[in-house]
């Protein structure tokens, strides 16, 4: 039993360290602890690695999105208007009816891309879903950017739908992942609405 466990540490210890710092940045992004984007950036590139080996082009091309989007959110939330003058922190909130439509085009426009692609350019064995979860993850890493507390239903709906997916593909340390992923992101979901609604509430005072 140990020597397949070391066998199997052996082979996938990127896709080991890829979890690890996985786990850290779900709970720096429920805490709004702004160490997420950094270590955001570490399991990007580790995730570059195990998804190409691994044929998911299009998760592939969201871990280099990542990298960039990682360094615009470390800036955004350092910087970014809309701050809370106690926590010196951005505030959560909710998108408007004109975003959400206009994030939703986006997702679509994007799935129809990067399915179009895979399924004629590439031996992706899943292009469809592929494709799902990585539009619909680019729109709700930038959602994480801006606080919308809507992104945490966006992250239910994906992690879960990738969970699958990675099962399917043997890469069971993320899966393991995800399944922490889809729970975090319930939990996210109610600790960001908590704190929103504590600070509408001293506002309203």
């Amino acid at each position: 039993m140990l020597e397949i466990t070391l066998n199997w540490f052996t082979n996938h210890y990127i896709e080991f360290l890829g979890t690890i710092f996985g786990l850290i940045y779900i709970v720096f992004s429920i805490k709004q602890n702004i160490l997420l984007w950094p270590v955001g950036i570490i399991t990007s590139a580790l995730y570059i690695y195990v998804f190409f080996y691994s044929k998911f082009y299009a998760d592939m091309s969201l871990q280099v999105y990542y990298l960039f989007i990682s360094i615009y959110g470390w800036h955004n939330w350092l910087h970014g208007k809309n701050k809370n003058t106690e926590t010196n922190q951005i505030q959560i909130t909710r998108a408007t009816k004109k975003l959400s439509f206009i994030l939703i085009l986006t997702t679509f426009i994007l799935f129809v891309f990067m399915a179009f692609i895979l399924k004629n350019y590439t031996d992706s064995p899943l292009p469809y879903w592929d494709s799902f979860t990585t539009s619909a993850s680019i729109v709700a890493t930038w959602m994480l950017t801006k606080k919308y507390i809507e992104q945490w239903i966006i992250w239910v709906i994906v992690d879960a739908v990738s969970l699958g997916l990675y099962i399917y593909k043997g890469l069971y340390s993320t899966s393991f992942l995800f399944i922490f992923y889809t729970i975090m992101a319930i939990i996210g979901y109610f600790e960001w609405k908590k704190e929103m609604n504590k600070t509408e509430l001293a506002l309203s005072e």
